[in-house]
């Protein structure tokens, strides 16, 4: 197995390329190294199947969703109030418009999950993990609501991620801030509780 790291990044970064792009039936091994720009047979060099790159996929788009600590520890500074949760959902949906390549391609990962139990069990730890984590940061940061406001407000969010990154003109009468805004008013409380 080669262990370059530079490249092995390059590599996924590409295999997530092409599931936004093509497709999860369009992920093989010749179509990263294209996309990749080296040599045909590199990309099996670098991983042992096609399960294990859609794995590393999944593993890398998360990595590259996650903001760094520095930049949550700024943007959780004010007090804790339903405009800061609007204006960490409006980061958030910022966040994922500009990784649009990734979160569609985590999009088609959901997708093949549905068709490979290893890859739904893997997957699902995955954003697991991630959802109990912003849960705890929810929480922890006395954020107004509760559970029920916080998983609201993730499938809310989710939701709206999900319309504008693949039909983005099913509601294009209305501004993205907009749409942030009225999720948040809906569903967090105005008094902190």
């Amino acid at each position: 197995m080669a262990r370059n790291p530079e490249r092995r990044t390059a590599l996924v970064d590409a295999a997530i390329d092409v599931l936004a792009h093509e497709g999860a039936r369009g992920l093989t091994f010749r179509a990263v190294d294209t996309r990749a720009g080296v040599p045909l047979g590199t990309s099996s060099n670098y991983f042992t199947s096609r399960d294990d790159l859609f794995m590393q996929a999944g593993s890398r788009i998360n990595h590259r969703m996650t903001p760094d600590a520095a930049e949550v520890a700024h943007a959780m500074r004010p007090e804790p109030s339903r405009e800061l949760v609007a204006a960490l959902m409006r980061w958030l949906v910022q966040r994922m418009i500009d990784d649009r390549t990734g979160y569609l391609a985590m999009l088609e990962l959901r997708l093949e999950a549905t068709r490979r139990p290893a890859l739904r069990i893997r997957l699902t730890e995955t954003v697991r993990a991630e959802f109990d984590r912003n849960h705890s940061l929810y929480l922890d940061a006395e954020l107004p609501g509760d559970t029920t406001t916080f998983l609201a407000l993730h499938l809310a969010m989710t939701g709206l991620l999900l319309e504008h990154l693949t039909l983005p003109d099913m509601l294009s009468d209305t501004t993205l801030d907009r749409l942030v805004d009225l999720v948040v008013t809906c569903v967090v409380p105005a008094r902190h509780a």
